[in-house]
């Protein structure tokens, strides 16, 4: 979402036009939240991570869901900037057409920013009346390693232990997608992407174009399902208004 500057609603509005009424879930990462409730510390020596954003035009993410008509589960990673920068804090939100239960925030190992990941359950019924459910998660993983590390080289084994105890949260459910930034700078080929695939094994992969700066596959979908679903995804041809392409993903029930 780019701190906001995403253009969800127009995303949305392309997804429900080509789409038809159908359950609509959104995994999104770098979302914003703004406002007297996020907390100010006035303690000395704290560290905040920087102000991201800069003075585009913005939209937080409580105001998106309520634009959107979404169900919204959002959990903040880190402030954005200092208390004398900014009311706002930022980090991972799923949007629903559809009611969230059995939310979970996962905090991640840390490297060299807090990250937390989300979880919530989604349950519905088929065209036919059978009752179906479906655990989604929306993750953000580091780009680099802490200075300690090897910043680029170092960042990639750092994403592989942020991705394990990803996999040992969500556990052995048969029913998972899992979707996000996973700063997979080696793409398809890095450590991380391949210990997902491997517990994620119906994940297709048809278009493998990249997803930032026209070079570098750094987003994901990831699907087990049980047996009779079928799932596929692409990117979409447009950003958005943000600097990474989104993935468009489909899940089919028997």
């Amino acid at each position: 979402m780019a701190l906001g500057a995403g253009d969800l609603r127009g995303l949305v509005d392309d997804l429900r036009r080509t789409r038809g009424d159908v359950p609509l879930v959104l995994l999104l990462q770098e979302v914003y939240r703004a406002g007297p409730e996020v907390p100010a510390p006035d303690r000395l020596r704290i560290r905040f991570a920087s102000k991201l954003g800069g003075d585009r035009v913005r939209q937080e993410v409580e105001s998106l869901a309520e634009t959107l008509d979404l169900n919204l589960y959002y959990v903040p990673s880190m402030r954005n900037g200092g208390p004398g920068d900014s009311d706002e804090d930022r980090g991972n939100a799923i949007l629903s057409s559809l009611p969230l239960e059995e939310l979970a925030a996962i905090e991640l190992p840390f490297e060299r920013q807090r990250r937390v990941a989300l979880a919530a359950t989604i349950t519905g019924k088929t065209s036919k009346g059978r009752p179906w459910q479906l655990r989604v998660v929306s993750a953000h993983l580091d780009n680099l390693a802490g200075p300690g590390r090897a910043w680029i080289v170092g960042g990639e084994y750092a994403r592989l232990r942020q991705a394990r105890a990803l996999v040992e949260h969500v556990g052995p459910d048969d029913a998972v997608i899992l979707g996000g930034d996973f700063n997979t700078w080696f793409g398809f080929q890095e450590l991380t992407y391949s210990a997902l695939a491997r517990v994620f094994p119906d994940t297709r992969v048809e278009d493998r174009r990249a997803t930032f700066a026209g070079l570098l596959r750094l987003d994901h979908l990831f699907f087990r399902l049980p047996d009779g679903w079928t799932a596929a995804f692409r990117r979409a041809d447009a950003r958005y208004g943000s600097d990474h392409y989104p993935l468009v993903g489909t899940v089919t029930f028997p």
